[in-house]
């Protein structure tokens, strides 16, 4: 008995000296004290007492320098540099771009929460939100989507003007050179508020203020190219856009095939040194309408005329007039929209140096400056468009769910309906959340990694909630036209999904390929210093590593043996359970891609399965922390209530059930059983505890969401609300309004009907009948027969001539053609 308490000593001693992450020196005394004590007193068996001494010496050795870099780190960088494929310049310029931000906390099993809660939301100036309210609003009112999509294939002209004399274009862009210096959190709300009206004008306005001429110009242009240049695009007498992609390069966009040569050329008359271009781009928004190019492309000096000791510079950005001699431009391709896009191509064109963005000094830098300006489109625009699909969503489709009845019960009353209105509630809560920490973090530093986040997940979102949306609806939404408020949106999906890197490959490569070298506290350190043949260096860092892995894994184990409630909370109340259950699996996803990492090496790169789930753990941690933001944030400005924070757990438990199934499945599928086993027992000892949101909380979900509420109009602030009564959207926020007041009155009436108690074949009839039985009175079968008239218009769907549908858009006026429809469906 004896000799098992002393066992049990020495485990509880390691456990503990490990789990608070104790120094070396200090812990070697602390187990030299042990030894010591239980030897004096005869508890040790000699087998126990020699393990105690060896594990001693170790420790010993491993505080050694010379002993730990000879026996330990030498060998360990060895074999990186072994194993570890060389990275190339483009994939360095790539993991090294932006910042790591608040995801590297995430990663670090052990996140300073501190870092989140502190972290400041942008504010909307007053005229930000003075655009918002006024601006936005008119060209909101202007457009006709469905006009636009179908008859115009393109914004009309006087929206065009509006665009351009309102410096649309120009949010970016600071004042000092003319434009509207908006915030990145500001151009988000902007963006959302446009796509909640049409996704082509929201398209037209993010692509200038995105990746682009204006952005590439203010951080890299030279003051002669910000002169030339930025007065135009503030004005809108220049329409930029930028050719990345092509037949050949799309996600990986280090393959470019278009190259511009080092050569001498005529330009203007002169005798110049310059560029001559050949390139094919495809898929360019803007670029049919677009009076000056951005462009991507492979640089090469073959005579040494810029630097003779220089040949090739790799990728470089130049900005070139799109009237250039030798330049195509102006064929469209049709991307399920009617926003502008088409192909750019270029044969034998020649420019100067000076058309280099940057001038020469910045040749050969464009991937660097390719990768930090995406974090625009990835931050703001593509986030933007989800949440506006997440927001109308919302409100349409709760608004239809509570008008449209079936067997005499509002559909949203179904359980299987409740399915998906939770769904599209709980998950237009995350984007929303998302959208404003991510574009907050836009505007006070560069991150990369939480950007390629939500671009990912955000729009993913965005067609499940869509989605969710259309089988709701049904027919409804199925048929288009002017009548279907999420119709158009439904068919431009795959655009987001698309562009800014295909989600496919965003998910597989980018976010825990790059996420891992930028967030990991060593693992980038320790391969430059293995690459310097810096063994000093190395060890130091390997050194740090290995403790901090064994606190970690000692943590994940205890966490997931014990429960997460051993776990920090920076905050007391009822999200303390998310913070320790986030901060669970944090220490999880360290230990869990250390050890992948150690045991696949450069294998990883090429399992692509296997590092999308971990990228999918980060994530999902990230949307998380981005809901428990969002919470926190609005109560301290006391504008939460339950209805909020039944959204925020919605939110919260969907996320972590999405990172648990990403581990086990991680685990799973390891190659190696053995290990496989280990992380099981570090991770699930006692299984996978993160369920879905339960059938109840998705039911409250589902009936707020067609109840009129304040969250209600917090969750969807950026809807925009056309004062149009042809309005779609505005039909249904109509009759769902006077359905929340009359429904009382109306439901005693179908009661007494299907009761036989109230007689008649039609409304009118039943009215009559209930009125004179006094089962309603006259004011409320009034109100009734007004209810039920805007109930039937906004259920009714579109029919057109057929020489309409043929294109002769002249055959019938749309507005007449609303009205005959319900006249004549009336009448059936």
């Amino acid at each position: 008995m004896i000799t098992l308490i002393a066992l049990v000593a020495f485990v509880a001693l390691g456990w503990a000296l490990v789990f608070f992450a104790i120094p070396l020196i200090q812990s070697i005394g602390a187990w030299a004290a042990l030894w010591v004590l239980l030897l004096a007193f005869g508890a040790l068996a000699p087998w126990l007492a020699v393990l105690g001494l060896l594990v001693l010496l170790a420790l010993a050795a491993c505080a050694i320098p010379a002993v730990r870099m000879r026996w330990l780190s030498a060998p360990v960088m060895r074999y990186m540099n072994e194993t570890l494929p060389p990275m190339s310049a483009t994939e360095r310029e790539a993991i090294e771009a932006g910042e790591p931000w608040w995801e590297a906390e995430l990663f670090s099993g052990r996140p300073d929460w501190r870092r989140l809660l502190e972290f400041d939301y942008t504010e909307l100036s007053e005229r930000e939100r003075r655009f918002l309210d006024e601006e936005v609003e008119t060209v909101c009112e202007m457009t006709n989507d469905w006009q636009a999509d179908f008859e115009l294939k393109d914004l009309p002209e006087e929206v065009w003007r509006y665009l351009r004399d309102n410096r649309f274009f120009a949010m970016l862009i600071d004042e000092a050179h003319g434009g509207l210096g908006f915030s990145a959190y500001a151009q988000s709300a902007v963006v959302t508020k446009l796509a909640t009206r049409s996704v082509s004008l929201a398209v037209t306005v993010m692509v200038p203020n995105s990746l682009g001429p204006g952005e590439l110009l203010l951080k890299y242009g030279t003051e002669a190219q910000k002169a030339q240049w930025l007065p135009g695009l503030v004005s809108g007498r220049e329409i930029p856009c930028f050719g990345l992609t092509g037949p050949e390069v799309g996600s990986d966009a280090t393959a470019l095939p278009d190259t511009g040569v080092v050569c001498h050329g005529d330009h203007e008359g002169e005798r110049v040194l310059g560029l001559r271009l050949n390139f094919s781009k495809r898929w360019i928004t803007l670029a049919p309408v677009a009076t000056v190019i951005g462009l991507a492309f492979r640089m090469s000096d073959p005579d040494g005329l810029i630097d003779p000791d220089k040949r090739d510079y790799g990728i470089s950005c130049a900005l070139i007039p799109a009237n250039t001699r030798g330049v195509s431009i102006g064929r469209r391709h049709y991307p399920s929209g009617a926003f502008m896009n088409g192909p750019i191509l270029g044969r034998d064109v020649f420019v100067p140096l000076d058309h280099l963005i940057g001038g020469v000094a910045m040749a050969g830098q464009g991937w660097r400056m390719l990768v930090e300006c995406l974090s625009a489109g990835r931050g703001i625009s593509l986030p933007a468009l989800a949440t506006a699909a997440g927001q109308g969503t919302y409100r349409s489709v709760g608004a239809y769910a509570r008008i449209r009845r079936q067997f005499r019960l509002p559909i949203g009353r179904f359980e299987g309906v409740q399915e998906a209105l939770a769904r599209i509630a709980g998950k237009t809560y995350l984007l929303e959340a998302s959208r404003a920490l991510t574009a907050s973090a836009v505007d006070h530093l560069t991150p990369s990694v939480v950007t390629t986040i939500a671009k990912y997940h955000m729009t993913e979102l965005m067609r499940q909630v869509i989605n969710d949306g259309m089988d709701v609806m049904s027919g409804r939404a199925v048929q288009l036209g002017p009548r279907n408020p999420i119709g158009l949106s439904y068919k431009v999906v795959p655009v987001a999904i698309t562009v800014e890197g295909a989600n496919i490959l965003t998910r597989s490569l980018m976010i825990f390929g790059q996420g891992a070298m930028r967030c990991h506290p060593f693992l980038l350190k320790e391969m430059r210093a293995a690459a310097d043949q810096d063994l000093a260096g190395f060890d130091r860092l390997l050194s740090a590593h290995i403790g901090t892995a064994l606190n970690r894994a000692a943590r994940s184990f205890t966490f997931a043996l014990f429960g997460a409630n051993l776990a920090r909370s920076p905050l007391k109340g009822p999200t303390a359970r998310h913070f320790q259950a986030i901060e669970r699996l944090s220490a999880s996803l360290f230990v869990v891609a250390d050890l992948a990492m150690a045991s696949l090496g450069g294998e990883l790169k090429r399992r692509e399965k296997l590092s999308a789930r971990l990228g999918d753990v980060l994530s999902q941690l990230y949307l998380a922390t981005a809901a428990l933001k969002h919470y926190h944030a609005r109560q301290r400005a006391s504008e939460v209530d339950e209805d909020e924070r039944l959204h925020l757990d919605w939110a919260v438990q969907h996320c972590l059930h999405a990172a648990g199934e990403a581990l086990e499945g991680f685990i799973r599928n390891h190659p190696s059983r053995a290990l496989a086993a280990l992380l099981r027992l570090l991770v699930f000892p006692r299984g996978n505890p993160y369920q879905p949101p339960s059938d109840r909380l998705g039911g409250r979900l589902a009936a707020l969401s067609i109840e009129r509420s304040e969250f209600r109009e917090r969750l969807t602030w950026l809807t925009f609300r056309s004062k149009r009564g042809d309005d779609p959207a505005t039909q249904l926020e109509r009759a769902f309004a006077l359905c929340l007041e009359i429904e009382p009155a109306y439901e005693r009436l179908l009661k007494a009907v299907a009761k036989g108690e109230v007689a008649g074949a039609t409304l009118i009839e039943q009215l009559r009948d209930g009125t004179s039985k006094r089962v309603i009175s006259e004011e409320e079968a009034r109100r009734i027969e007004a209810f039920d008239a805007e109930r039937f218009e906004a259920l009714l769907t579109d029919d057109f001539d057929p020489a309409y549908i043929a294109g002769d858009y002249q055959s019938e006026n749309l507005g007449q053609q609303l009205a005959n429809t319900l006249s004549r469906q009336r009448v059936d």
